[in-house]
């Protein structure tokens, strides 16, 4: 949901490239006491896997409940969706429904030209992602955004929390922020649902080797070829190894608190807390990775889209980022 970024990106960059670490992709330069729980791990557990419907729909409305909101101003889009008493992670924006409906008037009518631009969609559980470029004015980049809905038993929206950061105008990788350069280049999640449980242990796997034990092994979970999307890290994985390890040595500290995981098919979705140190900026980073089965049946990370932003001191609704 629109607002404006902070110094995220240049903080977490600045500090990676201090420590020659440059070329971490994989978990939007991530952290490593990492703590792997608690999770909320879009609940199977709740309601089985939820039906593949039930996931479909919930998909429809979450984009449904952004587009009306910020690109129409249709507020009765909210009544319809959301719960009175939704409960918000968003920083700039008290809990409540009618603090959301508020917003949306308040940027629809500053904005009446402003465009959702969704990319890509993924569900697990009772949770939904979206990833998205809003653009307040047409002609201007916009912003990055991935927002995470959590849904109820009804069906109606119950939380939310989300990331976000303006889009640069160039990358190092020459990848935008938001394409697919993988195969099947598509933005949707594709495979079989066999898949999902799998795409998922890989990503897990990945981060919590690099994060959790500070192994530069994790780097055997890319394919070398490895596309990146965060704008200040480079394509592949050459040298990644002894960057890693140099990096543990700088920064034994760092920190990452693993929050949400929602696997779709080959696409899976982490929401993390991320300190460098114990005197940096604490951050919120959202990340997808898509996952392709290689030559000999082995699942590996491809490509990777992510989303960095500060956590301010204070918040709108008492709530934390995560």
């Amino acid at each position: 949901m629109p607002r404006t970024t902070s110094m995220a990106r240049r903080t977490v960059v600045a500090l990676l490239a201090a420590a020659g670490f440059a070329t971490v992709a994989g978990v939007a330069p991530a952290s490593a006491v990492a703590s792997s729980g608690p999770t909320h791990h879009a609940p199977a557990a709740v309601d089985g896997l939820r039906s593949g419907a039930v996931l479909e729909r919930n998909k429809r409305v979450a984009v449904e409940v952004l587009t009306q909101l910020f690109e129409k101003g249709n507020l009765a889009v909210a009544e319809r969706h959301v719960r009175p008493d939704f409960i918000q992670h968003s920083p700039t924006v008290p809990d409540g429904r009618a603090a959301l409906e508020n917003q949306a008037r308040d940027l629809h009518t500053r904005y009446p030209r402003l465009a959702y631009n969704v990319k890509r969609v993924l569900a697990q559980g009772d949770l939904v992602m979206v990833h998205a470029n809003p653009v307040q004015e047409p002609g201007t980049r916009g912003q990055a955004v991935m927002d995470i809905f959590r849904f109820d038993r009804t069906g109606r929206i119950a939380e939310h929390w989300d990331t976000r950061e303006d889009v640069p105008a160039t990358t190092v990788n020459g990848n935008d922020m938001f394409g697919t350069v993988s195969n099947p280049r598509t933005n949707e999640p594709s495979g079989p649902c066999r898949l999902t449980p799998l795409s998922e242990k890989t990503v897990v796997g990945y981060f919590d080797t690099l994060l959790v034990d500070k192994n530069p092994d994790a780097v055997d979970y890319l394919n070398p070829e490895f596309y990146q999307h965060n704008p200040s890290v480079p394509n592949g994985t050459v040298d990644m190894r002894e960057h890693l390890t140099t990096f543990f040595q700088l920064f034994p500290d760092v920190v990452a608190d693993r929050k949400r995981v929602i696997a779709d098919k080959d696409y899976v979705a982490l929401h993390f807390r991320y300190r460098l140190s114990p005197e940096s900026a604490e951050q919120s980073i959202m990340g997808i990775f898509r996952v392709e089965r290689q030559p000999n049946g082995q699942l590996k990370i491809i490509e990777h889209w992510d989303v960095i932003q500060d956590v301010p001191a204070t918040s709108a609704n008492g709530n934390t980022m995560f």
